[in-house]
């Protein structure tokens, strides 16, 4: 790709003289000077947002572009995207937008990249949709990009203890069981978020910005980072040195989003305990790449790489702690050393993911944030894909933290979140119970709303191991417990979830990689005949072009399947 920018680009492809002066036009408009014509356009997709704390502290993070580009001797382009925060969402009808809002990133990145003809783009995110999306648009617009992840918020501090947003979901079921204070909960949901940046612990936005530096699309050590430290604005100024070379190198994301990088990206999301979005993003990041890859490579990779990183939320660190033991290359050099991951994979730096690595220090004794493979906290990944009469195309489950990933019990059936919710708080939930949460899939929702508020009330009234809950919705990434989602075929398209009724014995066995309705066949078959897709929920709008749209969550919930 030549490195003018798209007004001296397309000029030379119309007559010179009258037709060429309109677009150029509009760049003197802006400012532009002569010698401009000659320097690459890069786009600055700019997340920027006071919705939520995760975006709030994005805007410094842009104009930092800008002025790096244009020292590095480009011609910054900035434009916006939305966002929005799944932790305010969370529990109301806001959330079944989350989802959408991947897409509608994706498109904006993709929109205004193609449409301006933009040489490269640098992506600048926070909250949970904002890297899936990013990273999609950048994909499917395949132009020298990076992406920058705007920062993990530091804890708040309560009696002693470190706190993040999940504190306040659990403080919810601490405090309707009489396990907490109203004055302890008040406290806690005053300071669980102290400023600006994204959810603490390995949740989905860490999670994923974790996995773009191992999948080669952002610079080392810069996924960790906090927003609210100097060091998020010096990487940003030195990312668009490394973006304008890429633009001269003609080094496009599809050149480095291979299957390999993406199994190193998922071998590190293994390694951290991350998200189970992480399934869900990857499958739509590899199809926007054109790279084949299915929701049974994550059970492949799951077999053989450990969990070595002690990291909430089951485990005890956040996403700080882990920057401050080193980060993600000191995690991928732990990998690489044991020959976990391809060390071939080219990266945005012009270098290959060995080479970026070599430097990188042995892993440190001081800390045990990180653990050595033979100190692993768990011998296998923590995402399991469990298959069965249930879940024939797979589902998801999270099985750190879990002392034994198995429970078959009675089926509490509930068609939507707040009546589940409200079952919990009533105390009407008891221990052996598996909890059916249905008709939140990508359709059925529509948009695949989390389930941290059940999961965190669960949590907060001590019954995360002894109650199984199974939903075709998601989860937030600070969830944690007896939990499988993802369920395909959703309800809404008939799959088997649609047709549990209560009292069901329901088998949830990780160990057998199994997710099983224990009812007849012929019962199954019976209930299959006499079931009726119920009228959407939405008929116009964004959620309604979603709902017809949404592949399964197999398959990523993407739109252009």
């Amino acid at each position: 790709m030549s490195t003018m920018n798209p007004a001296n680009r397309r000029s030379r492809n119309i007559t010179e003289g009258v037709a060429r002066a309109p677009n150029r036009s509009m760049y003197y408009g802006m400012g532009y000077q002569e010698t401009d014509f000659g320097k690459p356009m890069i786009g600055v997709a700019n997340g920027h947002s006071t919705i939520t704390p995760c975006n709030s502290g994005l805007q410094r993070l842009a104009d930092a572009a800008v002025e790096g580009l244009k020292a590095a001797g480009a011609n910054p382009q900035v434009f916006g995207t939305p966002t929005i925060s799944d932790g305010m969402a969370m529990g109301t009808e806001g959330m079944k937008y989350s989802l959408v809002s991947r897409e509608v990133i994706a498109d904006c990145v993709e929109t205004c990249v193609g449409g301006q003809w933009m040489d490269g783009v640098m992506v600048i995110g926070g909250c949970d949709k904002n890297m899936p999306g990013g990273m999609m648009g950048m994909l499917r617009a395949n132009v020298p990009s990076l992406y920058i992840y705007g920062g993990t918020i530091l804890p708040g501090f309560y009696k002693g203890q470190a706190l993040n947003i999940v504190s306040v979901f659990e403080a919810v079921g601490q405090f309707s069981a009489g396990k907490m204070s109203e004055e302890d909960f008040c406290q806690i949901e005053r300071r669980a978020i102290p400023g600006s940046g994204s959810c603490g612990g390995m949740y989905t936005a860490n999670t994923m910005s974790s996995s773009f530096e191992a999948l080669g699309m952002s610079l080392p050590y810069s996924s960790t980072m906090a927003n609210v430290e100097d060091e998020v604005v010096a990487n940003v100024r030195r990312a668009a040195d490394v973006l304008v070379q890429a633009v001269k190198a003609d080094l496009k994301p599809r050149d480095i989003v291979t299957r390999q990088s993406i199994e190193n990206a998922v071998a590190v999301i293994m390694a951290l305990g991350g998200s189970t979005n992480a399934v869900l993003h990857y499958l739509a990041i590899a199809h926007a790449a054109g790279v084949e890859w299915t929701i049974d490579d994550f059970e492949r990779v799951r077999q053989k790489i450990p969990v070595i990183c002690d990291l909430k939320p089951s485990g005890q660190y956040l996403a700080i702690d882990l920057h401050r033991a080193g980060g993600i290359p000191a995690v991928m050099k732990v990998l690489l050393d044991a020959g976990l991951i391809h060390g071939d994979c080219l990266t945005i730096t012009g270098k290959t993911v060995a080479q970026n690595l070599a430097e990188v220090p042995p892993l440190r004794t001081d800390q045990d944030v990180i653990r050595p493979i033979s100190q692993a906290l768990y011998a296998r990944g923590h995402l399991a894909i469990l298959k069965g009469n249930l879940s024939p195309e797979g589902a998801v489950a999270k099985i750190t933290g879990l002392k034994n990933p198995v429970i078959t019990g009675p089926a509490r059936v509930f068609d939507d979140e707040q009546s589940a919710l409200a079952a919990i708080m009533g105390g009407r939930i008891q221990a052996g119970d598996v909890m059916v949460l249905r008709y939140l899939g990508p359709k059925g929702g529509p948009g695949m709303p989390e389930m941290l508020a059940p999961t965190g009330a669960l949590i907060g009234q001590g019954l995360g191991e002894s109650v199984g809950l199974i939903t075709d919705g998601r989860f937030s990434g600070g969830t944690w417990g007896m939990v499988v989602g993802h369920v395909a075929p959703e309800a809404y398209e008939g799959g088997t979830i649609a047709l549990v009724q209560e009292g069901d014995t329901i088998t949830i066995d990780a160990h057998r990689l199994l997710l099983q309705l224990d009812v007849p066949e012929e019962e199954i078959a019976r209930r299959r005949a006499a079931w009726k897709r119920p009228a959407p929920r939405y008929t116009r709008g964004v959620l309604a072009k979603f709902a017809r749209n949404a592949a399964s969550a197999s398959r990523g919930a993407v739109l252009d399947a």
